[in-house]
């Protein structure tokens, strides 16, 4: 949602308490309420709160860079994890789901778990141009969370040092990339399959250098 800036937000008592006594990150921008939303939630969260939010919150600058340095200098994001493609109806880009925790475990202090979902779906069975989370791809992203461990290519703990170092860019590719699958290649069978093209490749020639040669004589 657009139009929710400083000058709109501050119009509400009940919100400009909200920005004064809490995070004190700042108002975000006309184009984006993402980051309100996040600071809306955390006052009235008593423990832990769920939000889903467009990607590009964890990276846009300006104003949303600022909220966004403020709430992970104060420890309140615990895991953020990014979804497959097409999920929505209204747009094909993948989101993101963060997990805000005010009350986090002595061992998640200082740190946030990445976890790339991105290739954890499957296709919906009525929507053909959607995919969706199978029960699968949410236990293993849930089973993740809950043990809180490092799986290469689909989640990581990071600490915030790192996560300062990077500008406080929360893209969860910049910290966690899929494996990409490798394909076991036999190089005695792909050297034999090379000759027996070259040879019937070979073959071919001849035979078309038969034929024009037979086209020549008979002209002559």
């Amino acid at each position: 949602m657009d139009g929710y800036n400083e000058d709109v937000l501050k119009e509400n008592p009940d919100v400009r308490r909200i920005y004064n006594t809490f995070v004190r990150g700042g108002y975000p921008p006309k184009q984006s309420a993402d980051w309100a939303w996040v600071q809306l939630m955390l006052y009235f969260a008593r423990k832990k709160v769920g939000i889903v939010l467009d990607s590009g919150a964890l990276f846009r600058g300006g104003k949303e860079k600022k909220i966004r340095k403020e709430i992970v200098e104060k420890d309140l994001i615990e895991a953020i994890i990014l979804l497959p493609e097409k999920l929505f109806y209204n747009v094909t880009a993948p989101g993101i789901v963060m997990i805000l925790n005010k009350n986090k475990p002595e061992e998640r202090k200082g740190k946030i778990l990445f976890i790339n979902a991105s290739l954890e779906f499957e296709k919906h069975p009525e929507v053909r141009r959607l995919n969706r989370l199978g029960e699968e791809n949410i236990d293993k992203i849930v089973d993740v969370y809950e043990n809180w461990e490092d799986i290469e290519g689909f989640s990581r703990v990071v600490d915030l040092e790192e996560i300062r170092k990077n500008d406080y860019n929360l893209n969860v590719s910049l910290y966690v990339f899929p494996v990409e699958e490798k394909e076991d290649i036999d190089l005695r069978k792909e050297l034999e399959e090379f000759k027996e093209i070259e040879k019937k490749e070979k073959e071919v020639l001849d035979e078309v250098i038969g034929y024009v040669e037979g086209i020549l004589r008979a002209g002559s």
